[in-house]
């Protein structure tokens, strides 16, 4: 049995405030293809299949659309829920859709309930954990604790005592979407942490032939048979190394026999560039990513004007900008130190020096004044006691300063 291993769609997610569901749909045209070129018999995807728990329109078409033609495939599709989702909204008539053969496993009441495939050996029962809540899961389940570990444990508990029951003994594939000890995390995934505790011991899922992991965006091998898929997509400039793709696992008779990736399209390349403006500008070095997407860091002394428009005339696709520079020591004095004892009206001086690197200039000066005495008679205005201070409140004490 050939079974796809993909997970972390996120549709509708964007990157910077730039859309991605044209290159969101790309990867859906190549999983398609994939699927039908490499006569693939079975797809599992291991949560966050959208970006949000209430997905836009648009991102409900493009999974409509993939597993419309999943089916018209005839291919199986087993696909479980992430934090990302709503388990409720996600399974909505699950029922009904898997008489279409597409399978979705988001209750974790039923985590013990497979779907069952064959192949020439045998039946073949998978098992979708979604992503398990905590908190939610503890009172009803009798857990000892409030971690994942503990949720996990329970929830293979259960697959476990299915799987070795009556007529048990099938080859085991388990979806889960968690975070698993050993997994590099990025920037993009949400955060799981309950009470400092996000991470599931991979011996949790011993005993399953293989084991579909979601939720970590780069694709890892936790063992030969626990692996993440990752995202389709970069989500985050510290993915900019990762390649993308899915998983396409072999399972014999005995168990798993051959795991390759299918790397997915890469639409626009991410990376991080440094430098300083000038040398950005004209170097050719930096010619190769004139059509990426650009984390960029200056590194010149003063921070220049207009820096993010005038790298766009070069790198048009530049998202973030940082400033970081060289050969200016590093402030040893703590800001607590520094505000001390001084008024509202320096401070707000000295911040506009340090974000701009220069000072304001005499008009820029007037009006920080002027926004500083319309503040402060503000404050005097709130403080005043009694009806008096009420009147004033409403406009009819010292006009001069609101006037200011």
């Amino acid at each position: 049995m050939r079974i796809l291993h993909t997970s972390d769609w996120h549709l509708g997610r964007s990157f910077h405030r730039e859309g991605l569901l044209g290159h969101q749909a790309a990867f859906v045209d190549h999983l398609v293809e994939t699927v039908r070129s490499d006569r693939v018999d079975l797809v599992v995807v291991a949560g966050d299949v959208y970006d949000r728990a209430l997905p836009s329109v648009d991102a409900v078409a493009v999974a409509d659309d993939a597993l419309r033609r999943l089916a018209g495939l005839g291919v199986p599709v087993v696909l479980t829920a992430g934090n990302h989702d709503s388990a409720r909204r996600l399974g909505f008539a699950a029922d009904l859709i898997c008489a279409a053969g597409i399978h979705l496993l988001t209750d974790p009441a039923r985590v013990d309930r497979p779907v069952w495939v064959e192949d020439d050996h045998g039946p073949v029962a998978v098992y979708g954990l979604p992503y398990l809540e905590p908190d939610v899961l503890r009172e009803p389940w009798g857990l000892p604790d409030r971690s994942h570990e503990a949720v996990a444990r329970e929830a293979m508990r259960r697959v476990t005592a299915h799987r070795d029951g009556p007529g048990g003994g099938a080859r085991t594939i388990v979806l889960a979407h968690t975070w698993v000890t050993g997994g590099q995390p990025s920037d993009s995934e949400r955060d799981i942490t309950v009470g400092g505790v996000s991470q599931v011991s991979a011996d949790v899922f011993t005993g399953a032939d293989y084991v579909a992991l979601g939720h970590l965006h780069g694709r890892q091998r936790i063992s030969d048979t626990v692996r993440y898929s990752g995202s389709p997509l970069p989500y985050s400039f510290s993915e900019a190394n990762h390649t993308k793709g899915c998983w396409l696992v072999e399972l014999g008779k005995d168990g798993v026999e051959r795991v390759d990736f299918v790397a997915a399209p890469v639409p626009r390349r991410l990376a991080r560039v440094r430098g300083t403006l000038e040398e950005l500008l004209a170097s050719p070095a930096h010619a190769r990513h004139e059509d990426h997407w650009l984390q960029v860091t200056l590194t010149d002394t003063l921070r220049p004007r207009a820096a993010m428009e005038r790298l766009r005339t070069r790198f048009p696709y530049a998202l973030l900008l940082d400033f970081a520079p060289e050969g200016r020591a590093a402030a040893t004095t703590q800001w607590a130190d520094r505000l001390r004892g001084r008024s509202d009206r320096d401070i707000i001086r000295d911040f506009v020096e340090v974000v701009r690197d220069e000072p304001a200039g005499p008009d820029e000066l007037a009006l920080l004044d002027a926004a500083c005495d319309a503040c402060t008679g503000a404050r005097v205005l709130e403080a005043l006691p009694g009806e008096g201070g009420a009147d004033r409140r409403r406009g009819t004490g010292a006009p001069e300063v609101l006037a200011s």
